[in-house]
């Protein structure tokens, strides 16, 4: 290569930074999508490329726009929720498409869920009005962003494990917390009550009880419930 041509190429990149974070909103209300555009879209290198209200629409809009990230609500209403459009998203993507979670709920439960479905990252809605920046740009480079508070209930539990419980053991206690009897249960997740059993029998063995309001109390102690 000249001198002359280096220097062209030279000029000819000058000034042209990177490409902004492409990014898709996921919550089912059309307030809270409006002031997370206003907000995320005020910055240069942040692109709103899409919203979506619906679990669906998310796994649709990553397959069609392939976002780099997407900022996904938990509680979506009827139909997927946030758990299971991540969860489908990322292993459509194969992991090019990072879900940062944005989100009221901080239970240790909801924590758990969403990291287990591949969550890059976990916000709460009660955050700084800037810590979604530096998380978007993160989760963009496949960093684990983390709000503080969510941060230390990991840190604690990591120092404190809790029992860990299966997704269908955590679905159980969910709904052995609203009081509904074995067979109530069974039909709410479309189980036998032999398989019911079988699910609390374990649960009062991690937890360390031997009844229904000893499981809920510990549960509730130990934030385990969705």
């Amino acid at each position: 290569m000249t001198r002359t041509e280096s220097t062209d190429s030279a000029e000819s990149t000058e000034g042209i930074g990177p490409a902004p974070v492409r990014l898709v909103l996921c919550d089912d209300h059309a307030v809270v999508r409006a002031g997370l555009r206003a907000l995320l879209g005020s910055a240069p290198a942040i692109d709103v490329v899409g919203e979506a209200d619906s679990g669906a629409e998310a796994v649709a809009l990553a397959a069609k726009l392939v976002p780099d990230v997407i900022l996904m609500d938990l509680q979506l209403g009827d139909g997927m929720d946030g758990d299971e459009a991540t969860r489908r998203i990322t292993a459509d993507s194969g992991g090019s498409v990072h879900v940062l979670v944005l989100t009221t709920y901080d239970t240790d439960a909801d924590i758990t869920r969403a990291i287990e479905a591949g969550a890059t990252g976990h916000l709460l809605k009660a955050e700084r009005p800037d810590e979604p920046f530096t998380a978007v740009h993160s989760a963009a480079a496949g960093r684990t962003a983390l709000s503080a508070p969510v941060a230390h209930r990991v840190m604690t539990g990591m120092r404190s494990p809790r029992p860990r419980l299966t997704e269908r053991q955590r679905d159980i206690l969910g709904q052995l917390a609203r009081g509904p009897t074995n067979r109530d249960i069974a039909r709410a997740l479309f189980l036998s009550e032999a398989t019911v059993k079988t699910h609390l029998g374990r649960i009062y063995d991690k937890l360390g009880v031997d009844t229904r309001a000893g499981a809920v109390a510990v549960a509730k102690e130990q934030r385990l419930l969705p």
